[in-house]
């Protein structure tokens, strides 16, 4: 029996999951905790925010995110390809920096206009 904290919400739930019995959860304060429980366990994954180089802007890094979550064992992986990354300005939000990474389908996009 695993003890989780749901991060689904604010509210915080205190998630037991049982994987001895199908990963079913416990603690749960709605459907989406459940599914959290569930997949933290069986497929953990996470979107990643970092940074990289921009030339000719007024900041000189650029905040970006992967679009969607990635397996949580590819996370050093993944950050070490946005080490020779260098944008130019002007960029805005949903910009793709580097696309497909590590072929999850996930893209690291630019989350602000410089």
């Amino acid at each position: 029996m695993k003890e989780l904290i749901c991060i689904v919400c604010p509210k915080g739930c205190h998630l037991r999951v049982d994987e001895e019995n199908g990963y079913a959860v416990t603690g749960n304060g709605c459907e989406r905790g459940a599914e959290y429980g569930r997949k933290e366990l069986t497929d953990p994954r996470r979107v990643i925010t970092s940074t990289v180089k921009i030339e000719g802007a007024v900041c000189p890094r650029c905040p970006v995110k992967t679009d969607v979550a990635i397996p949580k064992a590819l996370i050093f992986e993944a950050v070490k390809l946005l080490d020779g990354v260098v944008l130019r300005s002007p960029v805005a939000p949903g910009d793709v920096v580097l696309a497909d990474v590590l072929g999850t389908g996930a893209n690291f996009v630019v989350t602000r206009k410089l």
